[in-house]
């Protein structure tokens, strides 16, 4: 019932969310028939069910070497977070990650359930990636041994101060804009763009995740918010040199959805109580109507309005935030783009009739199955008292 309230309060919801799970039936369907592919289709989908859906924007061969990127980074971070391995085991086995996914019989056991059936059957992971080309083997392996060394640094070294965070940030999150930018470039398809903006793309996908505590915990969140808006520039730059439409629509869509979920967080007493997230809908929408840069600064402008307007004068970072935010407002309006812009990101206003409120009613159901994807935050590491998820990706 708590999703058909929230379709009968945002009626425009319906269609963007129809589209996706169409969508998704589709991209499911377009799994391979070989072993090893259908293996890594069906765990990402598991693994990640809405990266499932954004990678769907890419071409074929782009679309896989991506896939495998993701699989091959979420066995690495199953590895760091499993607490039951030792560090004298954990630790080489990242450091020799890289090398392990050229091997097709390598396995290790660990995590739980959908990520111990990645680990226990990675061999299908490393028999699609030896399928690649060797432009985008060598930017994996790179990326993969890069990162790997990072975290293993991070297994007996504490996150103590803002340099060890963002360090420490950089390896499980600014590599993975570093890798897909690799990616995009051996594709042909785009050109080599630096590793400033290219790092500034992973990080600011970083997602966070929070326990319950004081008021200074809320003070910290809207610190590490605040710390994030500062990658928006360089993201809308990366964005703005884009050349082909699907990496373009393959990035915009999750850039998107962190600033909405930077906006619906910060100074959100509700994240250490439970999960803050867009509606469902939202996303969809998000998804759906993304397609130029005129939508990303529409999308950003709106948000950015948003956290600004919830921004506390009596916080310690409300003077850095509300910079930061006017930054971005500067930027979006010299675009020229926001009279283009859809405002349905978040001004939209349900519209209601009869006919409209009749025909929710007779596809619930629907509805209902259509809400069954999920969106979740995972796995920590702690900023001061504060643990942060250490994901390769925000493409939760």
């Amino acid at each position: 019932m708590k999703n058909l309230r929230a379709i009968l309060k945002h009626p425009e919801d319906l269609y963007p969310l129809v589209k996706l799970k169409l969508a998704a039936r589709q991209a499911e369907k377009q799994i391979p028939a070989e072993p090893h592919w259908a293996f890594c289709y069906s765990m990402l989908h598991k693994v990640s069910r809405s990266f499932a859906l954004v990678i769907q924007q890419l071409d074929t061969d782009l679309r896989d070497a991506v896939c495998i990127f993701y699989l091959v980074l979420r066995a690495l971070d199953t590895v760091e977070d499993d607490t039951s391995i030792a560090s004298e085991v954990k630790v080489p086995i990242l450091k020799a990650f890289h090398s392990h996914i050229y091997n097709s019989e390598w396995h290790f056991s660990c995590g739980t359930k959908d990520y111990k059936v990645l680990m226990d059957e990675f061999h299908h992971v490393s028999v699609a990636f030896l399928e690649l080309g060797k432009g985008y083997q060598e930017a994996i392996e790179n990326i993969t041994m890069r990162m790997g060394e990072g975290m293993a640094k991070f297994i007996c070294k504490e996150v103590e101060s803002v340099d060890d965070y963002d360090e420490y940030c950089h390896y499980v999150a600014g590599l993975v804009g570093l890798g897909l930018s690799k990616l995009f470039h051996a594709s042909g398809k785009e050109d080599l763009l630096s590793d400033s903006i290219s790092n500034s793309m992973g990080l600011f996908l970083q997602d966070l995740k929070y326990e319950e505590n004081s008021v200074k915990s809320v003070q910290c969140l809207n610190d590490m918010v605040t710390n994030a808006l500062t990658h928006v520039e360089d993201c809308l730059k990366y964005m703005a040199a884009l050349r082909d439409p699907a990496i373009f629509r393959f990035c915009a869509i999750p850039q998107i959805m962190a600033i909405g979920t930077l906006a619906l967080c910060y100074n959100n007493i509700q994240v250490f109580r439970g999960v803050v997230k867009m509606r469902r809908g939202l996303t969809a929408k998000v998804i759906d109507r993304t397609k130029t840069m005129s939508d990303v600064y529409g999308a950003f402008y709106d948000f950015s309005l948003m956290l600004k307007s919830k921004v506390d004068d009596v916080d310690p970072n409300a003077r850095k935030a509300k910079d930061n935010l006017e930054k971005i407002l500067k930027l979006c309006r010299e675009s020229g783009a926001l009279g283009q812009r859809n405002s349905y990101i978040i001004h939209s206003k349900p519209q209601y009739n009869a006919t409209m409120v009749s025909f929710h009613h007779l596809i619930s159901g629907f509805i209902l199955y259509v809400m069954q994807y999920r969106c979740h935050l995972h796995h920590n590491r702690y900023y001061s008292s504060l643990p942060i998820n250490n994901s390769a990706s925000l493409y939760v």
